[in-house]
């Protein structure tokens, strides 16, 4: 299993901490750690080497993630992808799944476990488990996503909606946008509800299959592409989510609950 971090997002959300040229992810909120280095650390304990981690960013913090890196004892990292444009996180995980074949030379069978650059989980040893559960599904050819158990009526997040069980997952039924706080506590009390983590996994070849399916204007500009020609083009990828161009359309969707604070 290889692990993405996606560090290319502008986080502008804690203004004016964080800003367009100096991304939420790259401070220390709290910690002697960025977001961006916790994050990196927490992915280690899953996926064990340095070499079987793929970093995506944007080409304008480049500086920011070999900086850090080296601050956490990592040099000369090798598998850092430097988006020319921010385009959302599908055209990101294309561009990864892509680099994994090609540069990597990744048997479509390999697991990725995707993950944002910014958030704060503990413990970091339920992570770690249930990682590793995730894997098992994605290795059965389910695209699995990350629902965290909600501990409190919250407006700011998107909700999954469960359907039916799947051993320790579940059918995605619905994914919702943030609600009001009706709608949120409404979501809380049913105990079907789980805040949308944007965090993912699934075989590359599952994720390209479902890519090719549901978002063939994405599918089209990295079939029969070089990993370079891909870059060259990515002006070209539509500006839009995973959620919105593949999981909320696939059949192959499941949510695996996780209790973290």
């Amino acid at each position: 299993m290889k692990a993405i971090i996606l560090a290319g997002g502008s986080g502008t959300r804690l203004y004016p901490l964080s800003r367009k040229k100096f991304p939420k992810q790259f401070l220390s909120i709290g910690h002697d750690k960025s977001l961006f280095q916790k994050t990196v650390e927490r992915n280690l304990k899953a996926v064990k080497d340095v070499n079987n981690l793929i970093i995506v960013t944007n080409k304008d913090y480049q500086f920011f993630v070999k900086e850090q890196l080296k601050e956490i004892g990592i040099s000369d990292f090798k598998n850092l992808i430097l988006e020319p444009m921010g385009r959302n996180t599908a055209p990101a995980m294309a561009l990864a799944a892509k680099y994994a074949l090609e540069i990597m030379r990744l048997d479509e069978s390999e697991v990725l476990f995707v993950s944002p650059s910014d958030h704060i989980i503990y413990p970091e040893e339920t992570f770690v488990e249930y990682v590793k559960k995730a894997e098992k599904f994605a290795r059965d050819g389910y695209l699995v996503t990350f629902g965290i158990n909600p501990v409190r009526p919250e407006t700011g997040y998107g909700y999954i909606e469960a359907g039916e069980p799947l051993e320790e997952a579940y059918k995605i039924r619905r994914f919702h946008e943030k609600p009001d706080l009706d709608t949120a506590k409404k979501y809380l009390l049913s105990g079907n509800y789980y805040w949308n983590s944007g965090m993912f996994a699934f075989s590359i070849k599952s994720l390209l299959e479902e890519i090719e399916r549901h978002a063939p204007e994405i599918f089209n500009l990295i079939q029969g592409k070089t990993f370079e020609k891909v870059l060259e083009s990515f002006e070209e990828m539509p500006d839009i989510s995973i959620d919105y161009a593949v999981m909320e359309k696939t059949d192959r969707a499941v949510v695996l609950p996780l209790t973290i604070t």
